[in-house]
């Protein structure tokens, strides 16, 4: 008989070091749902997957998971989910990701060797493995493999070529479609649509939602939790808690919605009831006053005396008083909010290219407006550019104020085309002519020094102390105050995205150049985030395969196909 899967926390609690991550969190996965774990940066949604995973240990409570059928995880990090290094080969991670399969395979076929002389008790277990190894998907392993790899773009990636080559995008899709094809009958997914473009994130909607097992998705793509989540479970990071909505996302919203008017109306039902006590004892008091008695009185051989004056009324009202103020009823917690005014500088000459490549010809008309009065000409200007073979773009013109969408397929050349706008790839050949002052959002933050606290980080490259800057970064609403001294090791990876964007949008730039810019971003920073940049007076270029930030997104669309302008 099948043993039932099985997912349930029971009173789990989670710290590290002092910091209290979740606290006595309880609830269950039931089998086949498609249940998204969201909630703010640093709110333990990684730590949960963890937990579930089994790769992370509870503080406290118990933590049940039993699926016949395998589990399989997608860390946030390409190099968690393999446990390979740069060295290794993609068929060595395929093979990794079939590891459990293939053993079932070898304890079946040993089965089958002796099936000849089996008693009927053998007979029974090789047909139970043979069940849970077509169950899984067996038989059709290595075709879920190339069908995986197809849907995210990585069909004509060879078996042999090594980790190392492959860019940080690719890895991402490698390790996701690993998992996959797995044959895993609970999939614990980390952020999984963050570097799929349409067709590959459409692909990945239809897999999961016609997964036979569960799905436990942390993920802050708007368009992928309408699609496919069937459950929203929500990490509360003020509670340390996790609360369970049905009905989905629409579910999840109309509920959240009904659960913060609910409670902004009890909140408010207290301070009027409080207000009003407070006003009925202190007129009491006044009278009792006027009346030349103490209202103190009340003990000692006065205390009968005094009982007997003092009304039922404000005896009932002191009382009263009381209770509320030693049990208060919170209003809703503010969440964090995202208060930058991006900025622009002045404009000063920078020029970068190859020699014998310059002049700007080459340049397509309607690929840029002239600047606007006062600063003519564009800010960044690109002539005959060539990187290897990533990158051929003939001429683009980046003009003051300006909105350009570029889009493409995965591998396109579109992260290798930010980075040469940005500077921080110098071409092979052509010319690159800048005017002004580029902020760029890379797709993944840099390596920072893991034991430097956060404030620390935020502060590298400027004047003063650290401690200077605090008042500044605690000001953008992307950090509550605690976090500051939190060592960068310890945040988390949408923690230390909002930390590059703290970084961003506090330099005054002309150009924003943003590669991904709501990857790794809560659903309500991202919409605040929109709203900054559709009043920022400069120019911006983005990558991006968010469809709600794309469908939002004014301005001009650039296609890249292959390296070149489609």
């Amino acid at each position: 008989m099948r043993e039932r899967a099985q997912l349930t926390l029971k009173d789990v609690s989670v710290s590290y070091g002092d910091r209290s991550v979740l606290e006595q969190i309880s609830f269950t996965v039931r089998p086949g749902e498609k249940a998204a774990v969201i909630g703010e940066n640093g709110s333990g949604k990684s730590t949960l997957l963890r937990l579930v995973a089994g790769v992370e240990p509870p503080g406290r409570g118990e933590v049940t998971v039993r699926f016949p059928g395998g589990v399989a995880r997608l860390a946030q990090t390409p190099a968690e989910t393999f446990g390979l290094g740069p060295g290794a080969v993609v068929r060595d991670a395929v093979d990794a990701a079939l590891a459990g399969l293939r053993a079932l395979e070898r304890e079946m076929r040993a089965a089958e060797e002796r099936l000849g002389s089996a008693t009927p008790d053998e007979l029974l277990a090789y047909g139970e493995l043979a069940a849970r190894f077509e169950e899984r998907g067996g038989y059709t392993a290595d075709a879920e493999v190339a069908a995986a790899l197809s849907g995210l773009g990585l069909g004509g990636v060879s078996r042999e070529r090594r980790l190392g080559t492959l860019s940080g995008g690719e890895r991402a899709r490698l390790a996701l479609a690993c998992v996959l094809a797995s044959g895993a009958e609970l999939l614990l997914l980390d952020e999984p649509t963050n570097h799929l473009d349409r067709a590959a994130a459409d692909w990945l909607a239809e897999r999961l939602r016609g997964h036979r097992g569960t799905v436990v998705t942390v993920t802050h793509d708007r368009d992928f939790l309408e699609r496919v989540s069937t459950t929203v479970l929500e990490v509360d990071r003020d509670t340390r808690s996790v609360i369970r909505y049905g009905d989905g996302w629409a579910g999840y919203r109309a509920a959240k919605a009904a659960e913060l008017r609910r409670r902004a109306r009890e909140h408010e039902e207290w301070r009027e009831e409080l207000a009003r006590t407070e006003e009925l004892v202190a007129s009491a008091g006044q009278r009792l006053a006027g009346s030349g008695k103490d209202p103190r009185q009340g003990f000692g051989k006065h205390r009968r005396s005094h009982e007997n004056k003092l009304s039922g009324q404000v005896r009932t009202a002191r009382t009263r008083l009381d209770q509320l103020r030693r049990a208060p009823v919170p209003a809703p917690p503010e969440p964090l909010r995202f208060t930058a005014r991006l900025r622009t500088v002045s404009r000063s000459g920078l020029v970068d290219g190859e020699a014998g490549r310059g002049g700007r010809a080459g340049l397509p008309p309607g690929s840029g407006a002239d600047g606007h009065a006062g600063s003519p000409g564009p800010l960044v200007e690109l002539a005959d550019v060539v990187v290897g073979r990533r990158l051929r773009i003939e001429g683009l013109r980046i003009a003051a104020g300006e909105r350009l969408l570029v889009s493409g397929p995965n591998g396109a050349g579109k992260t290798t085309l930010l980075r040469v706008l940005a500077g921080e790839l110098r071409p092979d050949r052509g010319t690159v002519v800048r005017a002004g002052g580029i902020g760029y959002l890379r797709q993944e933050p840099p390596a920072v020094p893991a034991s430097e606290p956060l404030l620390t980080a935020y502060a590298a490259g400027r004047p003063g102390l650290p401690e200077e800057h605090a008042e500044e970064l605690s000001a953008l609403g992307l950090f509550r105050v605690e976090d500051l001294a939190v060592p960068v090791a310890r945040l988390s990876v949408g923690q230390r995205r909002r930390l590059e964007l703290a970084r961003l949008v506090t330099r005054p730039a002309d150009l924003l150049v943003l590669d991904e810019p709501t990857n790794h971003v809560t659903l309500s920073l991202v919409e605040e985030l929109e709203a900054a940049l559709a009043v920022f007076p400069g120019a911006v270029v983005a990558v991006s395969h968010d469809r709600r930030f794309r469908s939002g997104f004014g301005g001009g669309r650039l296609e890249l196909r292959g390296g070149r302008v489609a």
